[in-house]
């Protein structure tokens, strides 16, 4: 059985993009599952699996991180990897389809943990936003603060992986977006425009445009529910394989998984100095490798 991926909400889990794109598992918060039925599903699941890798957000509630590290302390178990990923939700369900994708190729589990760092370095996740009053996740000026309080105002915004923030209008500069091919995920919220559409898929030549529904956490996560929530993203299987295999693989001092870039997905442990220097490429202390052509 492919390595098993988790996430912490169901909209976190996109549409696969084909047959073989398996599903990933639910782990709730505890205010929907008891302890103990929380502690049987992970163990169900190392046993199916062998290890999981879940995957959460940023702004998760506090009392739910903290049920994942109970879990996994009562289980004292290493196979299991728990990934706080900074990216917005919708960004992050991007991820989390494409390591959906990886669990079935031959990857070890340790592998495809670490790539999280590498795949989220190919992901421009933004929004068009009404107002950026409440937002705190890319520096705002005052003065675009003030322009927020504009009637008909509207903001389009890059968290990552290079933060931007616009204005929205005829003289705008448009956010710098991604280099090579990507599709474009577009989730809606409160917001009614055709900006993302209309002006952004075509500056990025995007390939193909999918819509999902809106995360719930994304409301809070942007500062507003007035959005149009967006992620480009390298939609190819082969294109990301290739990506990942081109990483040269080390073994983690700590535990002795299996690893690519400088930090284990499952311990956490950072790699001797030593070993950091000797990474080609400089995958993630000097900027991530170009994704290969399709």
């Amino acid at each position: 059985m492919p390595t098993a991926i988790a996430v912490t909400s169901a909209d976190l889990v996109l549409p696969p993009t084909d047959q073989q794109t398996p599903t990933a598992a639910l782990l709730q918060s505890p205010d929907a599952q008891a302890m103990d039925l929380a502690i049987g599903d992970m163990h169900m699941m190392l046993e199916r699996h062998g290890y999981v890798i879940a995957v959460y957000p940023t702004g998760i509630a506090l009392a739910h991180e903290r049920r994942l590290h109970a879990v996994r302390s009562v289980l004292e178990s290493d196979r299991i990897a728990l990934l706080k990923v900074d990216l917005p939700p919708l960004g992050v369900a991007v991820l989390v389809r494409q390591l959906r994708q990886l669990s079935v190729c031959d990857f070890s589990p340790g592998v495809i943990a670490s790539s999280v760092r590498l795949l989220s370095h190919y992901i421009h996740a933004g929004a068009l936003l009404n107002s950026v009053t409440r937002f705190d996740r890319v520096p705002v000026s005052l003065k675009t603060h003030a322009h927020s309080w504009v009637p008909g105002s509207q903001f389009a915004v890059l968290a990552g992986p290079n933060p931007q923030l616009v204005k929205v209008g005829p003289a705008a500069e448009p956010l710098a977006g991604p280099q090579f091919g990507t599709h474009l995920q577009v989730a809606h919220g409160q917001l009614q425009s055709d900006w993302v559409r209309q002006t952004l898929a075509p500056a990025w030549k995007v390939q193909a445009i999918q819509d999902a529904k809106l995360p719930a956490e994304s409301p809070r996560w942007w500062g507003t529910g007035k959005l149009i929530e967006f992620a480009a993203y390298l939609p190819d299987i082969s294109v990301l394989y290739q990506l990942v295999s081109s990483v040269r693989r080390v073994t983690c001092h700590w535990c002795g998984m299996e690893l690519i870039g400088d930090r284990c997905g499952f311990c956490s442990s950072p790699l001797p100095a030593t070993e950091t220097r000797m990474l080609s490429s400089g995958v993630m202390n000097q900027g991530a490798p170009a994704p290969p052509r399709s």
